[in-house]
């Protein structure tokens, strides 16, 4: 029994009994900062119970895109995770670097964090307003495990429609996302005031996108009122599907844009 003097807390998130020893279970914890400096054989209280440190994972990245005034930085940085902090504005990026420059998980980046080749696992971003749909479809390129980013309202909207007001980044959206509104944030917490409230969602990845599909899926939305067999004329595919867009399910739709990739 552990009897020592609790400094932290961290959470436990996956439980495996599938060990090479039937009677060990194997604890994944998250222990913010509190993994730093700790070594594989060294031990970690888990409810008063001693246990040993098997594995450390240093593969969660977190990116965050506009780093702004720094809000999120200490919290971020509190996690234990790599952090990289990405910012477009040079006076903003220098005036972040000297506060935050000396901390070790932390490296901050001048640049558009949108042409920046940069892996991750977690992205948290208050995307700008303006690159929306942009930052959206680059997401949709990227190999991540979440998201939580900020959004105007009326885009959401857009990303989780399912009915006759399908758009293009609607179809995407579902195909290669799971998304979860987190919460509404209205437009008086934030000064100046904007004309339009945000909603703050967590987005987790269900299949990578190609770039390829994205731009057929963009394409097929712009003939919408034409039918298939018409729509695909334009790229040189047959078809005798008498069915317009608004009548096919997203699945179709996508297995439409990968039949004229293959064509």
């Amino acid at each position: 029994m552990f009897t020592g003097i609790i400094v932290g807390t961290g959470k436990v998130t996956k439980l495996d009994q599938k060990t090479k020893n039937r009677s060990a279970i194997q604890m994944t914890v998250n222990l913010g900062k509190y993994a730093k400096g700790l070594r594989i054989g060294q031990s970690v209280a888990i409810n008063g119970v001693c246990l040993s440190a098997t594995k450390i994972s240093k593969n969660n990245l977190v990116l965050e895109i506009g780093t702004g005034r720094g809000i999120l930085i200490p919290y971020l940085v509190e996690t234990g995770a790599r952090i990289i902090s990405i910012e477009n504005d040079k006076k903003l990026f220098h005036e972040m670097m000297e506060k935050f420059g000396n901390l070790d998980n932390l490296n901050l980046k001048y640049g558009d964090g949108f042409k920046i080749n940069q892996n991750f696992s977690i992205l948290v971003s208050n995307l700008p307003y303006s690159q929306s749909r942009t930052a959206v479809e680059w997401l949709l390129q990227k190999k991540f495990t979440r998201a939580i980013v900020m959004l105007q309202k009326d885009f959401v909207q857009k990303l989780v429609e399912s009915g006759k007001n399908r758009r293009a980044i609607s179809i995407l959206t579902d195909y290669g996302f799971n998304i979860e509104i987190l919460k509404h944030v209205k437009k008086y917490n934030f000064s100046p005031i904007p004309k339009i409230d945000s909603v703050i969602i967590q987005i987790k990845q269900k299949q990578q996108l190609k770039k390829e599909l994205i731009l057929n899926v963009n394409k097929l939305f712009s003939y919408r009122r034409k039918t298939v067999q018409n729509i695909l004329r334009q790229f040189g595919v047959r078809s005798t599907s008498k069915k317009r867009l608004d009548e096919l399910s997203g699945d179709e739709i996508i297995k439409i844009a990968q039949k004229i990739i293959r064509s």
